[in-house]
C-alpha cells in the first residue's frame, strides 16, 4: 500500500526551483511527485497513509559523502576538545579525567587544535606527564594526522628512540634528543597498533550513537571509511551488519576501503557481509598527504610560515602507482585524500596512468589546493572532488598564513571546481568538523563563520548558491556513489528517503540556515527521526 507525503514544500533537486505538492511511495521507492489532488485521484484506493509535512519543506535525504561513521559514533564516549582557548584548559580536562579514572586507564581524547589557542604549540609528552603521571595519555588532534601521548603510553606500547618510524611518518624529538610525544602521519601507528583493542559492543554502541546523531542532522546516509581501524576490516563489517541490518537501524552506507583493509576484504569480508540496499563498497581509500595544520598537506611550494617543509608525501610515485594498480586488478575505483596541489599532483597521475574500470569513479577526496592544470585533469579523467565546505569555518584565517601567496593556486575553490564542470560532493569528514550538513550548507553560501560580528568572507567568488549547496548533499553525494539513477532526486523510482526542515532555506538571508531545524528524517519510506 502507498504514503502520499503532502502539505509542505518540495524541492525535486531536478532543477533549481522546481517543486511539487505531494509525493507518492511505496515499498521504499517513490511512486510518482506532482499536484495532490491529481495523485490522490491517480492512486485512489493504493493509499492507505497521508503523512503530513506540517508546513515543512522536504528535499532528498541529504547524504554526507565523507565521513568516518564510528569515529563519529565515538565522539560520544571519549574526551572532547574542541572549542578550547589554551593549552591550559586542555591540560585541565585530562586532569580531570585523571582524577575521575582508575589509574592506569588509558585516557583518550580527540579535537584538540593549537590553531585556536593563544600560544599555537603542540601539546608535549612532558605536559601530558604532568596532568596525568600515573594513566596512559593518547589525544589525537582536530585532523586525525597527528598525536600527542605521555610518557607511559610510551611505556605501554614500547615505543622509544630507537623504534623505527615507517616511511611517510615523524616522530618528534626534544632538543635532548628523546621522544616529545608528538607523532604525525603513518607515525601515529606506532601508538594506535599497540593500545589496547575495542570490544565488538563498543563498536555496535559507538555506530548506533553516530547513526542515531545522522538522523537527528537530517542524514539518509553516507559514504564512510572505517574499515582499517578497529582490528579489522571483518570484525567492523559484521557491526554494521548487526546494527543496520540485524538492529533494523536503516542508513545507507557506502564503504569506502582503506587500501591497508583491501586484502582482508576481498578474501572475506565482502562474502561475510554482503552487499544490500543498506550496506555497499565502494572505491578503495588511500592516503597521499597530511593536513594543513599540521603542516603535511603536500604542497608544490614551501610553506610561508615554515619554509623548512613542503609537507609530507603518504607514498612514493611508485608506491602510489601500485596501490592504484592493485585496486583496478580488484575492478575497484581509487578515492585518494590530497589536501595540498603537491598531493593532487600525484595521484592524478598514478590514476591517469591506470584508467577507472567501466562504470566505477575516481574521487579526489578534500582537493583543498589545486591549480589550473589540475582541475584540466580531474575534468579529463574524469575524477568526483569530495570537499568539505564546513572547513572554510575552521581553517580560515590560519590557513592563509600556511599558504602565503596563493598566485596561481586555487584554494578551497568550490565554485571554480563547479564551474569547470568538475562533479562535486558535500561531506563534514566528521568526526574531524560538525557532521551538520546545514553548517556546511552554510560554510558554501557565505564562506564565513558562524557567529563572525566582522563577517568576513573568505574568498567571495568561491560562494555557492543556495541550490549548488544543497546539491551537493542529494545529487552530488548520489552521483559520487554511481546512484544518480535511483537516489538524490524527487523522481519516481527513486529510494524514498527525505529529509524535511522546518524552515523553507530559499528566498532567506542564508545565515538563517543555521536557525533552522530538522523536522522528520525518512529512509526506505520510514521516519526514523521526527
Amino acid at each position: 500500500m502507498a504514503k502520499c507525503w503532502t502539505n509542505g514544500t518540495i524541492y525535486t533537486m531536478e532543477q533549481e526551483h522546481k517543486t511539487v505538492e505531494a509525493v507518492m511511495t511505496e515499498g521504499g521507492r517513490i511512486l510518482d511527485a506532482g499536484d495532490t489532488r491529481e495523485l490522490k485521484e491517480k492512486f485512489g484506493s493504493q493509499i492507505d497513509e497521508v503523512i503530513d509535512l506540517g508546513g515543512g519543506t522536504l528535499f532528498p535525504g541529504f547524504v554526507d559523502s565523507h565521513i568516518h561513521l564510528i569515529g563519529h559514533g565515538e565522539t560520544f564516549l571519549k574526551l572532547q576538545l574542541s572549542g578550547l582557548k589554551h593549552r591550559g584548559e586542555l591540560l585541565d580536562k585530562i586532569a580531570g579525567q585523571a582524577r575521575r579514572l582508575p589509574p592506569g586507564t588509558w585516557i583518550i581524547g580527540e579535537g584538540w587544535n593549537e590553531n585556536e589557542w593563544e600560544e599555537a604549540l603542540l601539546p608535549t609528552r612532558v605536559e601530558l606527564d604532568r596532568a596525568a603521571p600515573n594513566h596512559p595519555v593518547m589525544l589525537r588532534r582536530v585532523c586525525r594526522h597527528v598525536l600527542t601521548v605521555n610518557t607511559l603510553a610510551l611505556q605501554e606500547t614500547g615505543v622509544n628512540e630507537d623504534t623505527e618510524v615507517p616511511s611517510g611518518g615523524v616522530a618528534g624529538k626534544g632538543s635532548d634528543g628523546r621522544l616529545n610525544g608528538i607523532f604525525k602521519e603513518q607515525a601515529q601507528d606506532l601508538i594506535l597498533h599497540r593500545m589496547p583493542g575495542v570490544t565488538q559492543s563498543y563498536l555496535e554502541t559507538a555506530l548506533t550513537m553516530a547513526i542515531e546523531d545522522c538522523w537527528r542532522q537530517g542524514i539518509t546516509g553516507c559514504h564512510t571509511e572505517d574499515l582499517s581501524y578497529y582490528g579489522g576490516c571483518t570484525r567492523t563489517l559484521q557491526a554494521f551488519q548487526k546494527v543496520i541490518m540485524e538492529g533494523q537501524k536503516k542508513f545507507r552506507t557506502h564503504f569506502l576501503i582503506h587500501h591497508l583493509a583491501l586484502d582482508e576484504w576481498l578474501e572475506e569480508g565482502r562474502l561475510l557481509v554482503p552487499e544490500s540496499e543498506f550496506l555497499e563498497y565502494g572505491a578503495m581509500k588511500l592516503f597521499a598527504d597530511g593536513s594543513l595544520g599540521g603542516r603535511t598537506a603536500l604542497l608544490s611550494r614551501p610553506y610561508a610560515d615554515d619554509p623548512a617543509t613542503s609537507g609530507v608525501a603518504v607514498h612514493s610515485d611508485e608506491e602510489l602507482d601500485r596501490l592504484v594498480a592493485k585496486a583496478r586488478s580488484a575492478g575497484l575505483a581509487a578515492a585518494a585524500h590530497a589536501i595540498g596541489d603537491g598531493a593532487a599532483e600525484k595521484v592524478l597521475h598514478a590514476l591517469a596512468a591506470n584508467p577507472c574500470p567501466a562504470g566505477r569513479r575516481d574521487r579526489l577526496i578534500h582537493g583543498q589546493i589545486l591549480r589550473d592544470e589540475l582541475l584540466a585533469q580531474l575534468k579529463e579523467l574524469p575524477a568526483i572532488v569530495d570537499i568539505q565546505p564546513s572547513f572554510v569555518t575552521s581553517d580560515f584565517p590560519w590557513v592563509l598564513d600556511r599558504v602565503g601567496d596563493a598566485k596561481g593556486l586555487h584554494v578551497y575553490a568550490w565554485q571554480t571546481l563547479l564551474r569547470s564542470g568538475i562533479p562535486c560532493a558535500g561531506g563534514s569528514d566528521a568526526p574531524i568538523e560538525s557532521v551538520s550538513p546545514l553548517l556546511g550548507i552554510y560554510a558554501a553560501v557565505t564562506r564565513m563563520k558562524p557567529g563572525d560580528a566582522q563577517k568576513t568572507v573568505y574568498g567571495s567568488d568561491e560562494r555557492l548558491s543556495m541550490f549548488e549547496a544543497i546539491s551537493l548533499y542529494t545529487t552530488g553525494s548520489a552521483y559520487a556513489a554511481g546512484h544518480e539513477l535511483d537516489r538524490g532526486r524527487i523522481h519516481p523510482g527513486y529510494a524514498a528517503d527525505f529529509t524535511v526542515l522546518e524552515r523553507d532555506p530559499f528566498g532567506k538571508p542564508p545565515e538563517t540556515i543555521l536557525e533552522n531545524k530538522v523536522r522528520m528524517t525518512v529512509v526506505d519510506e520510514t521516519i526514523v527521526y521526527g
